[in-house]
């Protein structure tokens, strides 16, 4: 399974190396952050999976960064959870229209963040998630990492298999070249948009023997979707 990368901003050292600790315990990649430019500079790097925003930062605060990516055609998908030591509702709903996915209030604990971390992932980016995927008799473990339509097993390579995941969990929408690049290989990764087509012929090559490969579609000008039968 892919794991998510989560972007850690918070100035506290004790808190920060916390929130690490449980973000990895859980099988996630913590990337840290102190301030929002030292954030920026990360997802400048790459999007990361989901951000943990402290909402008081030296200089621009948390709600100022959430605004900012909410507002910017490339970021503005990112889930966003805002820690906060803030417990007045007006706060809360400020925390929310300023673009964050959930708000969760300090102190904390590791499991209650985990489960939000969860759920906001199975939310927005569903494809990082651990649950077994099914459509169409088609089944998908990001656990074990096997495919199987209607019982029998399904061999794909490890491209195929991310890009099958990411299918499943977003039936019926279409997806151009460049965004099934971002989404599957990875943001700000340099691939040529024609190589999404090879491994699109690929996968259906090893869906044909189970008669599924008519769910991955080409939508002619557009791109590609997954759709059911």
């Amino acid at each position: 399974m892919t794991t998510a990368n989560i972007l850690l901003v918070e100035d506290e050292p004790a808190i920060q190396e916390l929130l690490a600790f449980n973000v990895a315990q859980c099988g996630f990649r913590a990337i840290q952050a102190y301030d929002v430019p030292s954030a920026l500079a990360e997802i400048n790097r790459a999007l990361p999976d989901l951000i943990l925003l402290d909402w008081m930062l030296p200089g621009a605060s948390g709600i100022e960064m959430a605004r900012r990516l909410r507002a910017d055609q490339r970021t503005r998908d990112i889930p966003i959870i805002m820690l906060t030591a803030r417990t007045d509702e007006r706060d809360k709903i400020l925390g929310l229209e300023s673009g964050a996915d959930d708000y969760i209030t300090k102190p904390f604990s590791p499991r209650e963040l985990m489960a939000r971390i969860r759920a906001v992932l199975r939310r927005r980016a569903p494809q990082m998630s651990e649950e077994t995927v099914r459509v169409e008799g088609l089944e998908l473990s990001p656990t074990t990492h096997r495919v199987s339509a209607n019982g029998s097993n399904i061999d794909l390579g490890p491209t195929e298999f991310r890009l099958l995941h990411f299918f499943m969990t977003h039936v019926e929408r279409v997806y151009s070249r460049a965004q099934l690049l971002d989404q599957v290989w990875g943001d700000h990764v340099f691939v040529e948009e024609r190589t999404v087509d090879v491994h699109i012929r690929r996968l259906r090559q090893a869906l044909e023997p189970s008669g599924k490969d008519a769910l991955v579609q080409t939508v002619r000008g557009s791109g590609y979707r997954f759709s059911r039968e």
